[in-house]
């Protein structure tokens, strides 16, 4: 407060300098090691492009499409996986004998799947739009596949081990 009973702010001084700033100046501004200074930013709207990072650090970098590419495959077919995952019957009711060993399996199954599924979430957060469609498609083509009618030998297959996927997200 001044003597007119008015407050002031403080001025600010400038903000810190970055690693590359630091490394140049330690090693004389000039011809010395200088480190590559990415910003790297968690983007919260949908933007397109190779150059963006899915689940892991790093991964699948900047400036390498292959290593994109590779990534959207992997989200494509963990996708399928969860669908598959999601509408498959691998214990046979009349078969059951032990509901222990049948009841594990379906924990098992049920852990597997809900793990995939927010692996397959956490990469659409990179709100990457390519990373985004390859989810999409990937539910798709797997419920086609594995859910609808289209490749069901009778309408008799309802018994499933696993509840259905909630979308209740």
């Amino acid at each position: 407060m001044n003597k007119d009973g008015h407050m002031h702010r403080m001025a600010m001084g400038p903000p810190p300098p970055s690693s590359s700033t630091i490394m140049n100046n330690a090693t004389g501004g000039g011809g010395g090691m200088m480190m590559k200074n990415h910003h790297h930013m968690m983007h919260m709207t949908f933007f397109g492009g190779k150059n963006t990072e899915i689940l892991f650090s790093g991964w699948p970098g900047y400036d390498n499409l292959g290593m994109y590419i590779l990534a959207l495959l992997v989200v494509f077919f963990m996708a399928i996986f969860v669908e598959f995952l999601s509408h498959s019957n691998y214990i046979n009711k009349s078969n059951v004998d032990d509901r222990v060993t049948s009841g594990l399996l379906q924990t098992t199954l049920y852990g597997l799947r809900t793990s995939l599924a927010y692996i397959v979430m956490l990469a659409v957060m990179s709100f990457n739009v390519g990373v985004f469609l390859v989810a999409i498609v990937g539910h798709s083509l797997g419920f086609m596949v594995f859910g609808s009618r289209v490749f069901k030998k009778s309408s008799s297959e309802k018994n499933l081990d696993l509840p259905p996927m909630s979308c209740s997200c």
